[in-house]
């Protein structure tokens, strides 16, 4: 219940965010470059005088909005994945096990830097290449729910009635997996915002000077050798206990509904 409420909370901040900040974060004030939390300033200011209080709730924003695109798109190509294959069988099931776990060998961050490295850095390079690497987590799963769903008796009944395979899938058996999708994307929503993080850390994601938790660490690095830790621990302890709050809650959403990692 505290990590769905944490969760919550963030998603909340995250849409807000910019509009309760108390400073512009792109206004920069070198009087006030490198200061340690005050009244002023909650969490300080960087080397450029930024108030990073405000950096952090605008960057929540964009730090969730990617994330939650690549579990949405991920969740969405996986479940139909997984019915087609469940419903199927045979060839179809096959073929679609193997494609599923020759993505399961590719590491994200790394199809996420090339994606980066080829097409630019940005927004929708990492984030469309992680929705691909995400996909089959979410299959795997929603596939063995669905098979045992689909040799259950009301599918037969539902066939022997006539209703055409589209309208079980989607109005019975889709319903019947929702919840082990739901328990898997709040899981995968956690590990999908620390890859982007990490890509937009490493220079091929998000760009400075905008306002995103990854750009912020990276950011942080130079000031840490002066003694300035402030931005660095902000953004970082932002990423650590979103983190924590979705795996905490998709973890219990899983064994609630009775899926597995």
């Amino acid at each position: 219940m505290v990590s769905a409420a944490l969760a919550a909370g963030l998603v909340v901040l995250a849409v807000i965010g910019p509009w309760i900040a108390p400073y512009d974060p792109a206004a920069t004030d070198v009087l006030a470059a490198s200061q340690g939390p005050s009244g002023a300033h909650l969490f300080g200011t960087d080397s450029l005088g930024r108030d990073i209080f405000s950096r952090a709730l605008t960057g929540a924003r964009l730090s969730f909005a990617g994330p939650g695109i690549i579990v949405l798109g991920s969740a969405g190509l996986g479940t139909l994945l997984a019915l087609a294959a469940a419903w199927h069988g045979g060839w179809v099931d096959r073929l679609l096990n193997r494609l599923l776990t020759l993505l399961f060998a590719i590491p994200g961050v790394l199809v996420a830097v090339v994606a980066a490295a080829v097409f630019g850095a940005g927004f929708w390079a990492p984030v469309l290449a992680l929705t691909l690497v995400y996909t089959p987590y979410v299959a795997r799963v929603v596939r063995s729910v669905a098979v045992r769903q689909r040799q259950l008796p009301y599918i037969e009944a539902l066939q022997l009635a006539g209703l055409p395979t589209w309208r079980i899938c989607l109005r019975h058996l889709l319903p019947n997996v929702a919840p082990i999708v739901l328990a898997q994307a709040t899981i995968g929503f956690g590990s999908a915002l620390m890859d982007f993080g990490a890509v937009s850390f490493l220079g091929l994601g998000m760009q400075p000077p905008t306002a995103e938790w990854g750009v912020m660490v990276a950011d942080g690095r130079s000031e840490v050798l002066d003694g300035a830790v402030q931005q660095s621990m902000a953004a970082g302890l932002c990423i650590v206990i979103s983190v924590v709050a979705f795996n905490v809650l998709g973890e219990r959403l899983t064994q609630r509904f009775g899926g597995t990692r």
